[in-house]
């Protein structure tokens, strides 16, 4: 059974730095993307962020480009979002996501229908 762990999230200041972890377990991932997804209060769940383990390729939303990293480690099953200059507008719960996708385009990564296995999420609050 594939399982999902989000952590790493808390409260931070604006302009600070939060580095999330999703620790995968259940199958090998070689061949999956792993997604993160926020979803803010009130708002609808969105695409942050995805790296695809067997091509390295990573994708981000225009709102985090050159903030946000998305990274991983093969060796621990673990991906990592790597939060700088963070914003109130960041404050949400991220989500961590995974599935075999193919083709793989900006476009298939960032919809939430591409997969099936999500985490709980991990909340993020940044404060002005």
């Amino acid at each position: 059974q594939v399982q999902l762990v989000e952590s790493g999230g808390g409260l931070v200041q604006a302009g600070g730095s939060l580095r999330l972890s999703c620790a995968a377990s259940g199958r090998t991932f070689r061949s999956y993307v792993m997604g993160w997804f926020r979803q803010a209060p009130g708002k609808e769940r969105e695409f942050v962020a995805a790296i695809s383990w067997s091509y390295g390729s990573t994708y981000y939303a225009d709102s985090v480009k050159g903030r946000f990293t998305v990274s991983g480690d093969n060796a621990k099953n673990t991906v990592y979002l790597q939060m700088n200059s963070l914003k109130p507008e960041d404050t949400a719960l991220y989500y961590c996501a995974a599935d075999r996708i193919w083709p793989m385009s900006i476009t298939t990564v960032q919809a939430m229908d591409s997969y099936d296995y999500w985490g709980q999420g991990t909340r993020v609050t940044v404060s002005s």
